[in-house]
Formats: structure tokens, sequence, C-alpha cells
């Protein structure tokens, strides 16, 4: 069974809200749609909506004509008496999709024509069509509403029609009110009244149901289906290219002559030039559709594919991805650490886990590009003695007022705190540490000699910070590393690193 597309992103796609294509956009959609994702037919604008939609018209049929892609090229018409069907064959274009209506009520009260008058007018037009040497399918405008409010309107309507020479007649759910139920059994009753008749089905998205409607139509008969890419159209949309052809191609085990491995890249140069962006979660395109995040599906993955399915994201031209975060288990981190080409004993792969499900708790995005930070951050230190630890800490910032830090340290079992203020907040910090361990035990602590700060690549605002501090102490110089969202948590777990370093911490050492 083959399905033919016919693509309206850039006619009926750009009735989105706010979206209009320039001229190079459209001329860039046109080549990338017909020349990479191989779409047999491509509809690219309504007639005479104004001078430079005529121009952008005329050089995309320019393009086709040398690349023998014009027989593809389709553009809406009206029954206009010929005003449409002039414009059309003027751009240089050879097909018109002319707009009847396809409901009584449309027929009456939007045209004030009575239903004979109606088809007069179609005849009359398509006559005109033939006469300029232009191919014509029909558009049967809210044929949906037809065939529930007013089918015997659309039967007299079908009876002359048929008879026409029109190519292929459109079969529009203008008002998206169909469910996939009604779409087979309306489809169908089209399809054994009218058997030699190629008929295309234009789903809208108003309930959420157009790839559904798209699957009942292809498996009631319909021959051809209407798209847009990334379900881009009036109020919710149309439906989505990706989504229909996967359906097609997977549940219906049709064929489209599609090339899938192109539907990502142009999904995002669409969504550039739209401005519209694509949900994270939408079928094929989304960024998280191909993103594992719990991690007994990374275990099943590895054992045997088991969390597998047949939209296998390589045929979309994207890999699959394991997200990193507070449900990551270690059979993610290990496949994030294969893709980076790091390998880490199981216990070290265990300590990652740890940390990354400890950063994610802050609900912090972790990504792949996090991860060399934080293995570092985790394994630099591993077998460092934890003598110290960081029991409390208050930074405050006040407009006008130096910060003041409030620090409490337990040392080999022992609590102290102090309290400093600074030039900043982790000076401040630093200056309690310092008093805790120049006033209560008696110690120097390493000098802070450098402090350099990295962020992973990304560009977010709410990147991880890589914090690595150099200290210098009798005569030795050395570094320890923090990884936090905020930089002063980074830059104080860092600090916290060196004390726990630092010779010359000794049990035997008493308070003032």
């Amino acid at each position: 069974m083959h399905v033919e597309i016919l693509d309206t992103t850039l006619r009926d796609g750009e009735q989105t809200s706010g979206v209009s294509f320039s001229t190079s956009e459209k001329m860039a959609l046109a080549r990338l749609l017909l020349a990479e994702l191989h779409v047999p037919r491509i509809e690219v604008a309504s007639a005479r909506v104004s001078e430079g939609e005529r121009d952008t018209v005329a050089r995309i049929c320019a393009w086709a004509e040398k690349t023998g892609n014009l027989p593809a090229i389709e553009v809406l018409g009206f029954l206009d008496r010929g005003l449409s069907v002039e414009w059309v064959a003027s751009v240089g274009c050879r097909v018109i999709n002319l707009l009847a209506k396809g409901s009584e009520k449309h027929c009456r009260l939007q045209l004030g024509q009575t239903p004979q008058e109606h088809i007069e007018a179609i005849a009359h037009e398509v006559e005109r069509a033939q006469q300029a040497g232009l191919e014509v399918n029909l558009y049967l405008e809210d044929w949906s509403n037809g065939m529930k409010h007013s089918r015997d309107y659309v039967l007299t309507l079908m009876r002359h029609v048929s008879r026409m020479p029109v190519k292929r007649i459109m079969l529009p759910d203008t008002l998206g009110i169909l469910n996939p139920y009604d779409t087979l059994s309306y489809i169908h009753y089209m399809v054994k009244l009218y058997p030699g008749i190629h008929f295309d089905f234009h789903a809208h998205n108003d309930y959420d149901l157009a790839t559904s409607n798209v699957y009942a139509a292809v498996k009631a008969g319909a021959k051809g289906i209407h798209c847009t890419v990334n379900g881009l159209g009036e109020r919710a949309g149309n439906a989505a290219l990706s989504s229909s052809i996967a359906v097609i191609h997977d549940q219906l085990k049709g064929s489209t002559g599609i090339d899938e491995s192109r539907i990502n890249k142009i999904s995002h140069i669409v969504e550039s030039f739209s401005g519209i962006l694509i949900p994270p979660n939408k079928p094929i395109i989304g960024d998280s559709v191909f993103t594992q995040c719990a991690g007994v599906h990374a275990d099943g993955d590895n054992k045997s594919r088991l969390y597998y399915n047949d939209l296998l994201p390589e045929r979309f031209g994207r890999e699959r991805e394991y997200a990193l975060g507070k449900t990551s288990g270690r059979a993610n981190i290990r496949k994030n650490l294969e893709a980076l080409g790091i390998e880490l004993a199981d216990d070290n792969i265990r300590k990652v886990t740890d940390r990354v499900i400890q950063l994610a708790d802050k609900k912090e995005i972790v990504t792949q590009s996090d991860l060399p930070f934080i293995v570092a951050d985790v394994l630099k230190h591993a077998a460092i003695p934890q003598r110290v630890h960081l029991a409390n800490y208050a930074l405050n910032l006040a407009h006008g007022l130096r910060p003041t830090a409030t620090v409490k340290l337990v040392i080999d079992g022992r609590e102290y705190q102090e309290s400093a203020a600074g030039d900043g907040q982790f000076d401040a910090f630093m200056r309690a540490v310092r008093s805790i361990y120049g006033n209560r035990l008696h110690r120097d602590i390493p000098t802070l000699t450098n402090y350099s700060v990295n962020i992973p690549p990304g560009g977010r605002t709410d990147a991880l910070v890589h914090t690595i501090i150099t200290w210098s102490h009798n005569g030795h110089t050395f570094k320890t590393r923090g990884l936090d969202a905020d930089q002063t948590e980074a830059a104080i777990q860092a600090t916290i690193k060196m004390l726990n370093i630092c010779d010359g911490i000794s049990l035997n050492e008493s308070e003032n």
C-alpha cells in the first residue's frame, strides 16, 4: 500500500498565528521538502494573497521547473471567475487546488448559493483551469461537518464533481471535529461509492486526534494524506508530518517514499524559521523522546534492548540518550560514560551515580556534558579521609553592608563555629574558617593562590559550575575542585576538600 503525501507547511502551516515565512525561507523549505525529504507534493501558497507572495511562488516554480519538480508544486485557488486560475498560471505553477464547499451550511451561509449554483460555479472554474493548462484538485471544505449534518448535500455534490476532470478530491476535517471511528466510517463510505477516485484526507488537530484520524483515513482507503512539518496550522494545527509518516510506515505497513532520516533536520529548520518551538515530548522530533530516564530502562537496554520499540532514533537521524537525574541508575551512567569513551570500575560508577542524584535533587538539569566534571569531582578526592565536615553555614548579602558568614565545622567529631565579614560571600566564609583554625585550633591553613570557574558546554543559565582552587601550604601547591549549580557552593565544596587534604589537623589539638 502506497500513500501519497502532500505537505502544506508553506500554505496551511503558515496560517499558524504569528508565522510568516520570508521568500528565502519558503525557497529553502521547498528545496528541503522536495530534494531531501522526497515529499511528492507540496502546497506552497494561496492565490492572490499579495504581490510578494506572487514573486515567491514564481521563484519556487522557476526552481522546480529547472529541477524537474514542477508537477509537485500546488497552489490553493478559489471559485472567483478565473482570477485564481490566471494568478496560478502566471507564476508558472501547473497544479491548482480549488476550494469548494463540502457542507451545505458553508455553501448557503458563507457563499449565499444554492447547491446547484455552487456546482455550476465549480464546473465553470474547473473548465477555466483546464483551458489554462492546469491540473485540478478539488477541496471540499468542511466536508466532515457535511458528512455529519448534510450528507445528501455531499452526495449531490459528489455525483457532479466525480464526472469533472478533477485528479484528486480532497476531504478536509476543516474544524478538527472528527474522531478515528467517524473518519474510518466516512472515508470508507466515500471510497465504497467512488472506488475509482483518488481521495486525500486533510486533518486538523483540535481534539489532538489528527494523527489518529490519519491512521483511520488510510485504513479506510484514502490514497493521500495532508501534513505539515511540526504540525503547524491554524488553531491547534494540522497532522504532523513526522508522526503521520511513522504511523503509516509502522502501524499500517505502508510506503510513502519519504526519507525518514531527514525529518529531524527539517523539523528543526522549520522551528527556527517559524519561531514555534517543538515541545520536548513531541513524538519523533522532540528533544526528550529518545531519552531514557529510569535506570531500569537503561539496564534493560544494556541486556537485550528490552525498552526499544520500532521507533529507533537512527531512523530519524537521531541518537538514543540516557538522562542524568535523580531516577538515574548505574546503567544510565554507564551508557553516558560509554558515549564519552570513559571506563570506570563498578565502585566508581556507584560514586558518580550518587553524586548525579545529589545534584539532580536540587532540580538542576544534569547533562552528558557535565559528566566529565562530575567524574573528576568525585574521583580526584575519593581516597581522602573525611575528618572535616561542613555541618552548617549561613551567608548574608545586603546592599550597602559587607557580606557576612557563619560557619559550623565538625572536625574529628567536635563542633566549631565562627562568624566573619568579608569583601564577598566566599571571602567571608574563608575568614570564618580561618578564625576556627587560627583562634580555636591554632593552626594555619593553606593560602588561596588561584581560583577558576568553568561552566560545562551548553550555555544554560542553570548549568553546573565547576570551580578549581589552587592552594599553597608550606611550600607545596595543590588543587581541589567543587561542582554545584551555585558558584559559591562549588567554591565551599573545594575548600572543605582542601581542609581534609591539609596536613597538620591533629586529634590532640585543644581549644583555647
